[in-house]
């Protein structure tokens, strides 16, 4: 793949770029409108919402983003950490255990908890 040298970017491209790449909510004010829309339309309460959503991004591998972002609106909803963990087991039996292991870490970071250390990790024996 060729890369280019160089690219022009208007700054209304970069701001928005900017914005999106570190998280700013505002610049997806639409979405979020749409957002509350579908949930409505869904018949869910927001909490069940969340979670539905959250087992829909284990389905398909989401990206971590993803999941930053739908852990953040189910605990804003009422949702707790062993709801979360309750979707994984939920699901696991459809998804396969494979994705429920690749998205325990990215819960994790979206709660805000260290990563435990893996197999490949240098842990001094005690």
């Amino acid at each position: 793949m060729n890369m280019p040298t160089q690219v022009d970017v208007d700054e209304a491209s970069q701001q928005a770029l900017n914005g999106l790449a570190v998280g700013q909510l505002d610049m997806l004010a639409e979405g979020l409108e749409l957002r509350a829309e579908w949930q409505a339309k869904s018949g869910l309460d927001a909490r069940a919402y969340s979670l539905v959503k959250l087992a829909a991004l284990i389905a398909l591998d989401a990206p971590p983003a993803s999941y930053v972002w739908q852990v953040s609106n189910a605990l804003d909803s009422g949702a707790t950490a062993a709801d979360l963990v309750g979707v994984l087991f939920a699901i696991a039996p459809q998804v396969g255990g494979p994705r429920v292991v690749a998205a325990a870490p990215e819960i994790m970071v979206a709660l805000g908890l260290a990563l435990p250390p893996g197999p490949d990790d240098d842990v001094a024996a005690s």
